[in-house]
């Protein structure tokens, strides 16, 4: 029996689902948390073997500790995920610390984790990228700005989601961020573009090949909305453009992708630009190299009526899936803020789209900030019934 140790599987509380499929797949599912063992969902524990409590994630002995136990008792692990952005480090110096073969280790770091170096792995793939500059003082940031024009768009070179990410417009808004940065941060910055955010998720198997594939679109910025505490809307088209297929692919082979659930963001531009290209065309954000976060997997489910879960179980354990895609929609989400003062209230607004609904709850803390506090996710087979939605769900008195 194969072992497959999930690190944090209880965050997001969804990911119980990743651990239902493997067990069922005939892998043992180790999971190493902090959470008390009895606080945790009951699907979780149905589908762990056994789970190791410890005092401190953050504490890299601790979990060093767990998985020396893992492997005292069950022999080599074969696989170690957390599928989680915030541990993808850490998962790395366990595989490379315990010879896990699977899996990215400590030396591919930088290029999937440092905006800076991705750069030349997306150039690699014949895709655009925005200039930069690594942030040091204000003349040689004044010297890249010169170039390429205010506004900037300055934040962490290795950095989760678009938390301390900030527009600055003008020599005042520097001198104000280079004054008040976290000293023990490496900041990036890049020219702004004018675009949305479209990404390209799949399930890429051992030879580098997709054998799932959709996207999303955000038409906000993710930076507006936490820095201006807005609501949050995306959602996961019904059918994945050809452009960012190719964008998607090309950029799994350059970054040497293979056994993964992948996120890669994509700018598509929404106004012509000097460098970068025409309105329409796709050029390159950032990789991620784990699933879309939050409730994003259950939205692709919804979206493809298919089970991206369960794909990436049969990816694990047969390196294939019968697992295909049915009925296909648009399936929306809105995170709405607390303290607004929606035209519709929350009853009306769930009432209203009963039949669409998929998923109505409160947003975790964790989330929140990019996300808003209440979320609203619905499937709608037309661009104009979701955009009447999005209105309902968001218009303010």
């Amino acid at each position: 029996m194969k072992n497959f140790v999930f690190i944090s599987p209880n965050f997001p509380t969804n990911y119980w689902q990743f651990c239902k499929h493997l067990k069922d797949n005939g892998l043992r599912v180790l999971g190493v948390g902090d959470q008390p063992y009895h606080t945790l969902l009951p699907e979780l524990k149905e589908n762990l073997h056994e789970y190791y409590k410890v005092n401190s994630m953050e504490n890299y002995d601790e979990v060093y500790r767990a998985v020396a136990f893992f492997i005292s008792k069950y022999g080599r692990i074969d696989w170690l995920e957390s599928n989680n952005e915030y541990w993808l480090e850490r998962d790395a110096m366990l595989r490379t610390d315990f010879n896990i073969p699977s899996g990215f280790h400590v030396e591919d770091m930088e290029r999937i984790k440092y905006k800076s170096k991705m750069k030349p792995y997306y150039q690699k793939a014949g895709i655009k990228t925005a200039r930069y500059h690594i942030v040091d003082d204000y003349a040689h940031c004044k010297q890249f700005i010169k170039k390429v024009g205010y506004p900037v768009i300055v934040k962490p070179d290795n950095g989760v989601g678009a938390s301390s990410t900030y527009k600055i417009k003008d020599d005042e808004g520097l001198r104000a961020f280079l004054n008040e940065k976290d000293a023990g941060v490496s900041y990036i910055m890049e020219e702004f573009i004018t675009a949305e955010v479209n990404s390209y998720d799949a399930i890429i198997d051992s030879h580098g090949e997709p054998i799932f594939e959709t996207g999303n679109v955000t038409p906000n910025s993710i930076m507006d909305v936490v820095n201006n505490n807005d609501n949050s809307i995306y959602y996961i088209v019904n059918e994945l453009p050809e452009d960012t297929r190719a964008a998607g692919r090309a950029t799994v082979k350059a970054f040497h992708v293979k056994n993964r659930f992948v996120h890669f963001e994509f700018f598509r531009l929404t106004a012509d630009h000097p460098h970068m290209g025409k309105t329409g065309d796709v050029v390159a954000l950032e990789v991620n190299m784990r699933p879309c976060g939050g409730f994003s997997p259950d939205m692709m489910n919804f979206a493809n009526s298919t089970d991206v879960y369960k794909i990436y179980a049969d990816m694990i354990a047969y390196d294939s899936s019968l697992k295909g895609v049915g009925e296909r929609n648009y399936c929306a989400f809105a995170g709405r803020r607390d303290g607004k003062n929606f035209k519709i209230s929350h009853d009306e607004l769930v009432n209203k789209y009963a039949s669409q609904m998929r998923m109505v709850s409160r947003i975790p803390d964790a989330l929140s900030g990019a996300m808003g506090n209440q979320m609203y996710v619905a499937n709608f087979p037309t661009k104009e019934e979701m955009e009447q939605f999005y209105k309902d769900a968001c218009e303010t008195w």
